[in-house]
């Protein structure tokens, strides 16, 4: 089930470092523009909630790639390499977009030219939630076991900065700068980050093995592709654990900022706390992947997985001690770091679930399958803390949390007995 390459067995290099933080802050960019700048922006010149709801189903491709990330792997570019070739056109069309963003007039583009935007931004989504693949193949391949705690810590945490920078940073700038300027400094970082992934000689640091590959292309190559994954040893107890692990945190967290809200917290200050978690958060992910290389697979989902669970039932404290700023920070600093190393955890060892050649259909089926239910148990968060209160919320999702980790355990237990019999 692992698809390093097995001639990697050092710590990687800065070049490959730079290469994948590079990468996953290219894909924050265009993400924290629609997710906290654009909505803002639509509500000031006007534009209807409804059609700023709009914005949720601009991410349909994120939910839909799994359909198409098997070509993903079959399909390469001898002379770019295999997923260089899918990163830089694809990275290079996502900056032409934003710089066409650019040069319009934000008067018309949120007004007469709303459904432009519309269709643009969704042209933007559906290059990034390919160029994802792409990226995450290229992630698995390039970094040995050990390290992929490491490598997921420089995909959270470059991601996150992506969207800081292109969120709060974005909104503060134009300000100052206008839409313009603003945006097109956007689309100068765009094409700055592509400098890394456009100097990554692929082709002999990664050469491809199409033994190992899909025979042939065509309609039946996404039952075969993933008829294969589901057929390894173990997948199925593994997919339960990718299923059910942030069910905790699923169920809590939307609930944190309403909480915050109803105990007098001004958007300012929210504004202040987000951020400031946030890069908590980046800094959990960094400690989450180091950890990972000396404590392993099983110690650091267990530890990390029981920290996430504290995290969010502490949220608990909080109801009624709003004003206690303080208190507020400490536990939803614990809480961001506790998530950051938990999230590093998972999608480290989600890395060893997938086969060479692969590599990028195989972890897109994981990152989908995390997604299904944990999104489902979100969306009953609201309805939960209003019927039971926030307090009962909030201990029922860390309970759920550490309940979730038998889930764990169990499929170690079977790991390892497979392990023996074989």
């Amino acid at each position: 089930m692992r698809s390093s390459n097995p001639a990697q067995a050092a710590a990687p290099g800065r070049a490959t470092l730079l290469l994948l933080a590079s990468l996953y802050c290219a894909q924050g960019l265009p993400a924290g523009l629609m997710a906290h700048a654009l909505p803002v922006l639509l509500r000031q010149h006007g534009v209807d909630l409804a059609l700023i709801g709009l914005l949720k189903l601009l991410a349909l491709p994120w939910l839909l790639k799994v359909l198409w990330a098997p070509w993903i792997d079959r399909l390469a570019s001898r002379r770019l390499g295999h997923h260089r070739g899918w990163i830089l056109p694809l990275q290079a069309g996502i900056t032409l977009v934003i710089g066409a963003l650019a040069l319009l007039s934000p008067e018309d583009l949120f007004s007469r030219q709303l459904w432009l935007l519309l269709g643009l931004l969704l042209l933007v989504n559906l290059a990034a939630a390919t160029q994802d693949i792409a990226t995450d193949g290229l992630t698995v391949r390039l970094l040995p076991e050990r390290w992929r705690g490491l490598g997921n810590s420089l995909q959270v945490g470059g991601y996150k900065i992506g969207m800081l920078v292109s969120g709060s940073g974005l909104l503060l700038a134009i300000d100052a700068l206008g839409w313009n300027l603003s945006l097109g400094i956007v689309a100068m970082l765009l094409l700055l980050l592509t400098l890394p992934v456009w100097r990554f000689r692929e082709n002999r640091l990664l050469p491809r093995h199409d033994e190992l590959a899909e025979r042939s292309g065509g309609p039946g190559l996404l039952l075969r592709h993933y008829r294969g994954l589901l057929a390894l040893p173990g997948m199925a107890t593994w997919l339960a654990v990718v299923l059910t692990f942030k069910l905790g945190d699923a169920l809590g967290s939307p609930m944190i900022k309403p909480l915050l809200v109803d105990q007098g917290w001004s958007n300012a200050a929210l504004g202040q706390l987000t951020l400031i978690t946030s890069l908590a958060g980046i800094g959990g992910a960094l400690l989450g992947g180091l950890l990972y290389a000396h404590l392993g697979a099983r110690r650091s989902l267990l530890g990390f997985g029981a920290l996430q669970a504290v995290g969010i039932a502490g949220m608990a404290a909080l109801v009624g001690a709003g004003a206690d700023v303080p208190l507020v920070y400490a536990i939803s600093l614990f809480e961001q770091v506790a998530d950051g190393m938990s999230t590093v955890a998972l999608f480290a060892v989600m890395m060893s679930h997938c086969r060479a050649e692969h590599e990028g259909a195989d972890f897109t089926l994981q990152a989908s399958v995390q997604l299904l239910l944990a999104g489902l148990v979100g969306a009953s968060s609201g309805w939960l803390a209003q019927t039971l209160g926030y307090p009962a919320l909030f201990v029922l999702a860390g309970l759920l949390g550490l309940a979730m980790l038998l889930v764990v355990e169990r499929y170690f237990r079977h790991r390892s007995v497979t392990i023996a019999t074989v």
